[in-house]
């Protein structure tokens, strides 16, 4: 879970190189001139995938489920099976708040 940050080196703006020789303040005005050259140089993020899917109802949900009825030696028992085909993913949705991306590396609160 939570597999969000970036895999590969470079890929985010403000991931730096980091070379031996480099002194921290060198590499923090390479990170900004990265920023400055780059088109989506925002550390905010405004939208996110969704995880919630729709049914051939309409319905929204993470998960669905279907009661089905089991004949076991004679009785009845009721089981749920999970429903996972003819599931439409919501897609791409638009958050209420920006948030900061966790590749950011700047601190925001020093204790």
């Amino acid at each position: 879970m939570g597999g969000s940050g970036s895999k590969t080196k470079g890929v985010w703006p403000f991931t730096s190189a980091g070379a031996a020789g480099e002194t921290p303040g060198e590499v923090s005005e390479q990170c900004l001139a990265r920023l400055k050259g780059s088109k989506c140089g925002t550390p905010f993020i405004f939208t996110r995938r969704s995880s919630l899917y729709f049914d051939e109802d309409g319905d929204l949900a993470h998960e669905f489920y279907e009661e089905t009825v089991v004949t076991k030696n004679g009785r009845k028992k009721a089981k749920l099976k999970r429903i996972q085909k003819n599931l439409i993913p919501q897609g791409i949705i638009e958050l209420d708040h920006p948030r900061i991306h966790v590749d950011f590396p700047v601190i925001l609160c020093e204790i």
